[in-house]
């Protein structure tokens, strides 16, 4: 089997890891809810051309790729996993690097990033660890810069508390992190609470273990090689079985969105 032995906690058993993880040691690369095509919707909005831009938790560093080549000044990630630090470092050399540290408490300079993003992460935290990532991505832009997120929706806005529950229970057993997705009206109100203006929301089917997007994110070569990964791990087989018939149960309320915010200019 050919998966990536140097990714972040490659080698615990497959049962163990975060479903991510477990997806990205199979050979999968994009692991946002929305898919490239979002997260590239929602970078053309940014404005990244000579930019200064922090991502928080970068992962396996996609997403740094694609503002690389949309002409960022300089990049600065920040990742809890020293692995992926290191991994994200190499993919932006010359034009930056990536700390080991925490979202919430990321150490660098405020008041000085024209872009803050971050995608899949926020869903992992709990109300109060939303709200200090938030807090701390408005911290780090300068005025009249902008934060981008790609996170995990339920919808509708509406959604019934219990089955909100019941999916967020759901996704628990499945992809072994304590996610809590919100609806769009949520993650909104949640940006609009540390003082930031809404400029722009974008929606994508939340399609991660579908043949359709896999083809489109991953392209035919690495989707064959993920399909022949899954077949020949046991193990793995079942994990990602269980995450898609998780993801198919609920697919009427799951979404991928992503939003950008504008940290208001100082008043005179």
């Amino acid at each position: 089997m050919t998966t990536d032995a140097t990714l972040p906690h490659a080698a615990r058993p497959a049962d163990e890891m975060q479903g991510h993880w477990l997806l990205a040691r199979l050979g999968k690369r994009v692991l946002r809810p929305g898919g490239v095509g979002l997260t590239t919707r929602m970078l053309d909005q940014v404005g990244l051309r000579a930019a200064r831009v922090v991502e928080l938790a970068p992962g396996l560093g996609l997403t740094a790729r694609l503002m690389l080549d949309r002409g960022v000044h300089r990049y600065a990630g920040v990742d809890a996993d020293p692995d992926a630090a290191r991994r994200v470092s190499a993919v932006v050399k010359g034009r930056g690097d990536c700390a080991v540290g925490q979202a919430h408490q990321t150490g660098l300079p405020g008041g000085e990033a024209d872009v803050v993003v971050g995608e899949a992460m926020l869903t992992m935290q709990s109300d109060r660890g939303k709200g200090a990532i938030v807090a701390e991505a408005v911290r780090l832009l300068r005025p009249g810069g902008r934060y981008a997120i790609h996170e995990l929706a339920l919808t509708p806005d509406d959604l019934d508390g219990d089955i909100t529950e019941e999916i967020r229970l759901g996704l628990v057993h499945a992809i072994r992190v304590n996610a809590r997705p919100l609806t769009t009206a949520q993650w909104r109100a949640l940006l609009e609470s540390h003082g930031l203006e809404i400029v722009w929301v974008g929606h994508a089917p939340m399609a991660l273990l579908q043949m359709r997007r896999n083809l489109v994110d991953e392209g035919p070569a690495r989707t064959l090689r993920i399909v022949r990964n899954v077949l020949r791990d046991g193990d793995a087989r079942r994990r990602v079985l269980h995450m898609r018939r998780i993801f198919r149960t609920y697919r009427d309320h799951l979404s991928g969105v992503a939003i950008v915010a504008r940290k208001p200019e100082e008043q005179p």
